[in-house]
């Protein structure tokens, strides 16, 4: 059974930094990408920021770019998200998900959303 289990989230004020936690577990065959996608009251879900588990690639959304940083452990099968120089618009449910094989581009994938795998999330609170 896929389990995706996420942390690292909290209450951390405007210009701070938070690093976000996925564990991932039960792949039996892989997976093709893990990303970060958010989700705020009234909002639509966004994809943040992906990142391939053959190659490394990855995209970021831009409202997020130069800020974020997203990295794997493959050993732990583990993902980060480092978080830096954060806004109040960054506040959101963030969930980590998993793409079991390839339909598009990271990219594409992550602008969708179109993973198969999803944790429950964490919330980020950014105070201004």
């Amino acid at each position: 059974q896929v389990q995706l289990a996420e942390s690292g989230g909290g209450l951390v004020q405007a210009g701070g930094s938070l690093r976000l936690s996925c564990a991932a577990s039960g792949f039996t065959s892989g997976f093709y990408a893990i990303g970060w996608f958010r989700q705020a009251p009234g909002k639509e879900r966004e994809g943040v920021s992906c990142i391939s588990s053959s190659d490394g690639s990855t995209y970021y959304a831009d409202s997020v770019k130069g800020r974020f940083t997203i990295s794997r452990d493959s050993a732990k099968n583990t993902v980060y998200l480092q978080m830096n120089s954060l806004k109040p618009e960054d506040t959101a449910l963030y969930f980590c998900a998993a793409a079991g094989r390839v339909r598009a581009t990271v990219q594409t994938m992550c602008v969708r959303g179109d993973y198969d795998y999803w944790g429950q999330g964490t919330q980020v609170t950014v105070s201004s």
